[in-house]
């Protein structure tokens, strides 16, 4: 038996009387153990890992710091760059 339910992001999705009991015992766990049952749940549905993600976002953070180090302008301030992403999730 199914029934529809919305879920946080507003969608409606159907869910069964055991997977909502198990979202109910859920919810009941302290924040790090969601966040452990929530990691280990997406992993189940994640696939093999890629064996050279690791070091292609190494490389991509040795580029990024190079680009960075041989540029004339200063970074940019944390407060102007906050700034601008809230604006831009707030225009959403």
């Amino acid at each position: 038996m199914t029934g529809a339910r919305r879920g946080r992001t507003g969608h409606s999705r159907d869910v069964t009387k055991a997977s909502a009991k198990i979202l109910a015992d859920a919810l009941a766990l302290s924040e790090q153990e969601r966040l452990d049952l929530a990691s280990e749940l997406l992993a189940s549905v994640d696939g093999p890992p890629d064996p050279g993600w690791e070091q292609a976002w190494q490389e991509e953070l040795d580029r990024r710091t190079r680009e960075a180090d041989a540029s004339a302008e200063p970074a940019a301030e944390w407060s102007e760059v906050r700034a601008r992403v809230l604006a831009k999730l707030t225009a959403k």
